[in-house]
């Protein structure tokens, strides 16, 4: 793994494409991911941004963005003047193209250096996006953020499985981050489990079961469409869909993604959202219709 040390001039990025209607920015506290190289990597839609990677494999180069709490201070009066004026309001998502709390995190802390100056200045909402179960270790800010602005906690659980054939294991345990999703959820803070990339899932009334124990929503993600091609190409180019197809060959379609959300509303009526609106806090209502919140 090869870290960095780099300095951002504006840490927060007015949205654009997929995260339009999902929030006004986006912060990403480091450039690159060291959970690349892992399960959630394999689907990772970023790993197929030359811009990000600039030739590097994806999983081998963190950039660590050191000043990113300074940056956030400095530009944040201005960012959100023009969130509230041009969005209706200054949302942030953190981090939609890296792992927001990576092990590198604890020798680091930039992330939670950021959450710090937001409680000194706290967007309107804080969309809180990890693949980690290290996201505990930020609970207190999280606790303190809740009562600052409207506070989501995304943590994805893609699958029931620990491991896919021939791919390398998930960063943070399947197990870990349900036991980090229950301890948030009981701690009274808004989680909600993206199942993004939809992998194969071997019990679906389980899965969607423990979820509905653990989390306010749900959100299923395919890689058709969420890799930022339209027919999932990206992905396709790469053993992810070969490892799929060979435990549940219907998985690699976009039907079993809609077979899924039809499981997960049995147990989580009105809390089922769906590729980017899921993202957005727009979930489908028990009827088939779609049911807005936390609009931005």
């Amino acid at each position: 793994m090869e870290i960095t040390h780099g300095v951002v001039a504006n840490i927060l990025t007015r949205s654009s494409g997929f995260l339009r209607t999902v929030c006004s920015h986006s912060l990403q506290p480091y450039r690159g991911c060291p959970l690349g190289s892992s399960l959630c990597g394999q689907g990772c839609y970023v790993r197929h941004s030359p811009w990000v990677t600039r030739g590097r494999a994806w999983g081998s180069f963190l950039e660590v963005r050191d000043q990113a709490a300074e940056s956030y201070l400095a530009t944040v009066a201005r960012e959100r003047a023009w969130a509230r004026r041009a969005r209706g309001s200054f949302a942030i998502f953190m981090a939609s193209a890296t792992e927001p709390f990576p092990a590198a995190e604890r020798r680091f802390g930039v992330s939670r250096r950021v959450l710090e100056a937001m409680l000194e200045h706290p967007p309107d909402l804080l969309i809180v996006q990890t693949h980690s179960a290290e996201v505990l270790r930020q609970q207190d800010l999280l606790l303190r953020l809740r009562a600052l602005c409207r506070l989501r906690v995304h943590l994805s659980i893609e699958t029931d499985r620990e491991r896919l054939p021939g791919l390398p294991p998930p960063a943070s345990p399947v197990r870990a981050r349900f036991a980090a999703a229950e301890e948030l959820h009981r701690q009274g803070l808004e989680v909600v489990i993206t199942v993004s990339p939809l992998l194969p899932i071997a019990d679906p009334p389980a899965f969607f079961a423990r979820i509905a124990g653990c989390a306010s929503a749900v959100v299923l993600d395919h890689f058709i469409g969420g890799d930022g091609s339209p027919d999932g190409r990206r992905t396709r180019a790469t053993p992810l869909p070969g490892a799929m197809a060979a435990l549940e060959p219907e998985s690699v379609k976009l039907a079993y993604r809609d077979r899924m959300a039809e499981v997960a509303a049995r147990f989580l009526p009105g809390r089922v959202g769906i590729s980017v609106d899921g993202f957005a806090g727009r979930y489908l209502g028990a009827t088939g219709g779609t049911r807005y919140r936390d609009e931005t």
